[in-house]
């Protein structure tokens, strides 16, 4: 069975045992631990193996895991999380701006409020981001029909006096 595998079966087992804020208390606490040293030192690439992170933070291997699901689409290399070993060597090569986005996106203000990230990017360029994130979710219907086209049916009559009613 892959550790991805692992980690998805256990994150179901313990939300059931333990409920799902004791989940994310645990998780949250393990995630912030590991962005705060990775956002400490941002300017190196941090080479590790998921057995390597969990024992860097007294964590177990599927925790690890779960981090490494939680950064994949942050990482200018992805990996197929199916495929990793524990003892595998990851090169953890982050795109920080798609990170910082990321956890806009996911809510996770507890991560993108680390004192951390002031010397990664300036309050502006955070601002930008998280602009950027907002308007590319705005929908624009670009191709707006004026009351007197033609109507897109093919009738052949007017807009305002077909579909348009």
């Amino acid at each position: 069975m892959s550790l991805y595998k692992q980690w998805t079966d256990m994150v179901v087992e313990y939300v059931k045992t333990n409920g799902e804020q004791a989940f994310w208390r645990e998780y949250g606490s393990i995630e912030k631990r590991i962005y705060t040293d990775l956002l400490s030192n941002h300017s190196t690439v941090t080479k590790v193996s998921l057995k390597g992170l969990a024992d860097k933070f007294e964590t177990t291997v599927e925790f690890a895991m779960g981090f490494l699901d939680g950064i994949n689409d942050s990482l200018k290399e992805q990996y197929d999380l199916e495929k990793i070993t524990a003892d595998e060597e990851l090169v953890l090569d982050i795109n920080y701006e798609e990170l910082y986005a990321n956890m806009i996106d996911a809510k996770a203000d507890y991560l993108y409020e680390l004192p951390q990230w002031e010397a990664i990017f300036s309050v502006e360029k955070r601002k930008q981001i998280e602009k950027e994130l907002k308007q590319s979710r705005i929908v624009r219907n670009e191709d707006k029909i004026g009351r007197n086209d033609p109507c897109p049916c093919g009738s052949g009559k007017k807009y305002k006096k077909c579909c348009g009613k």
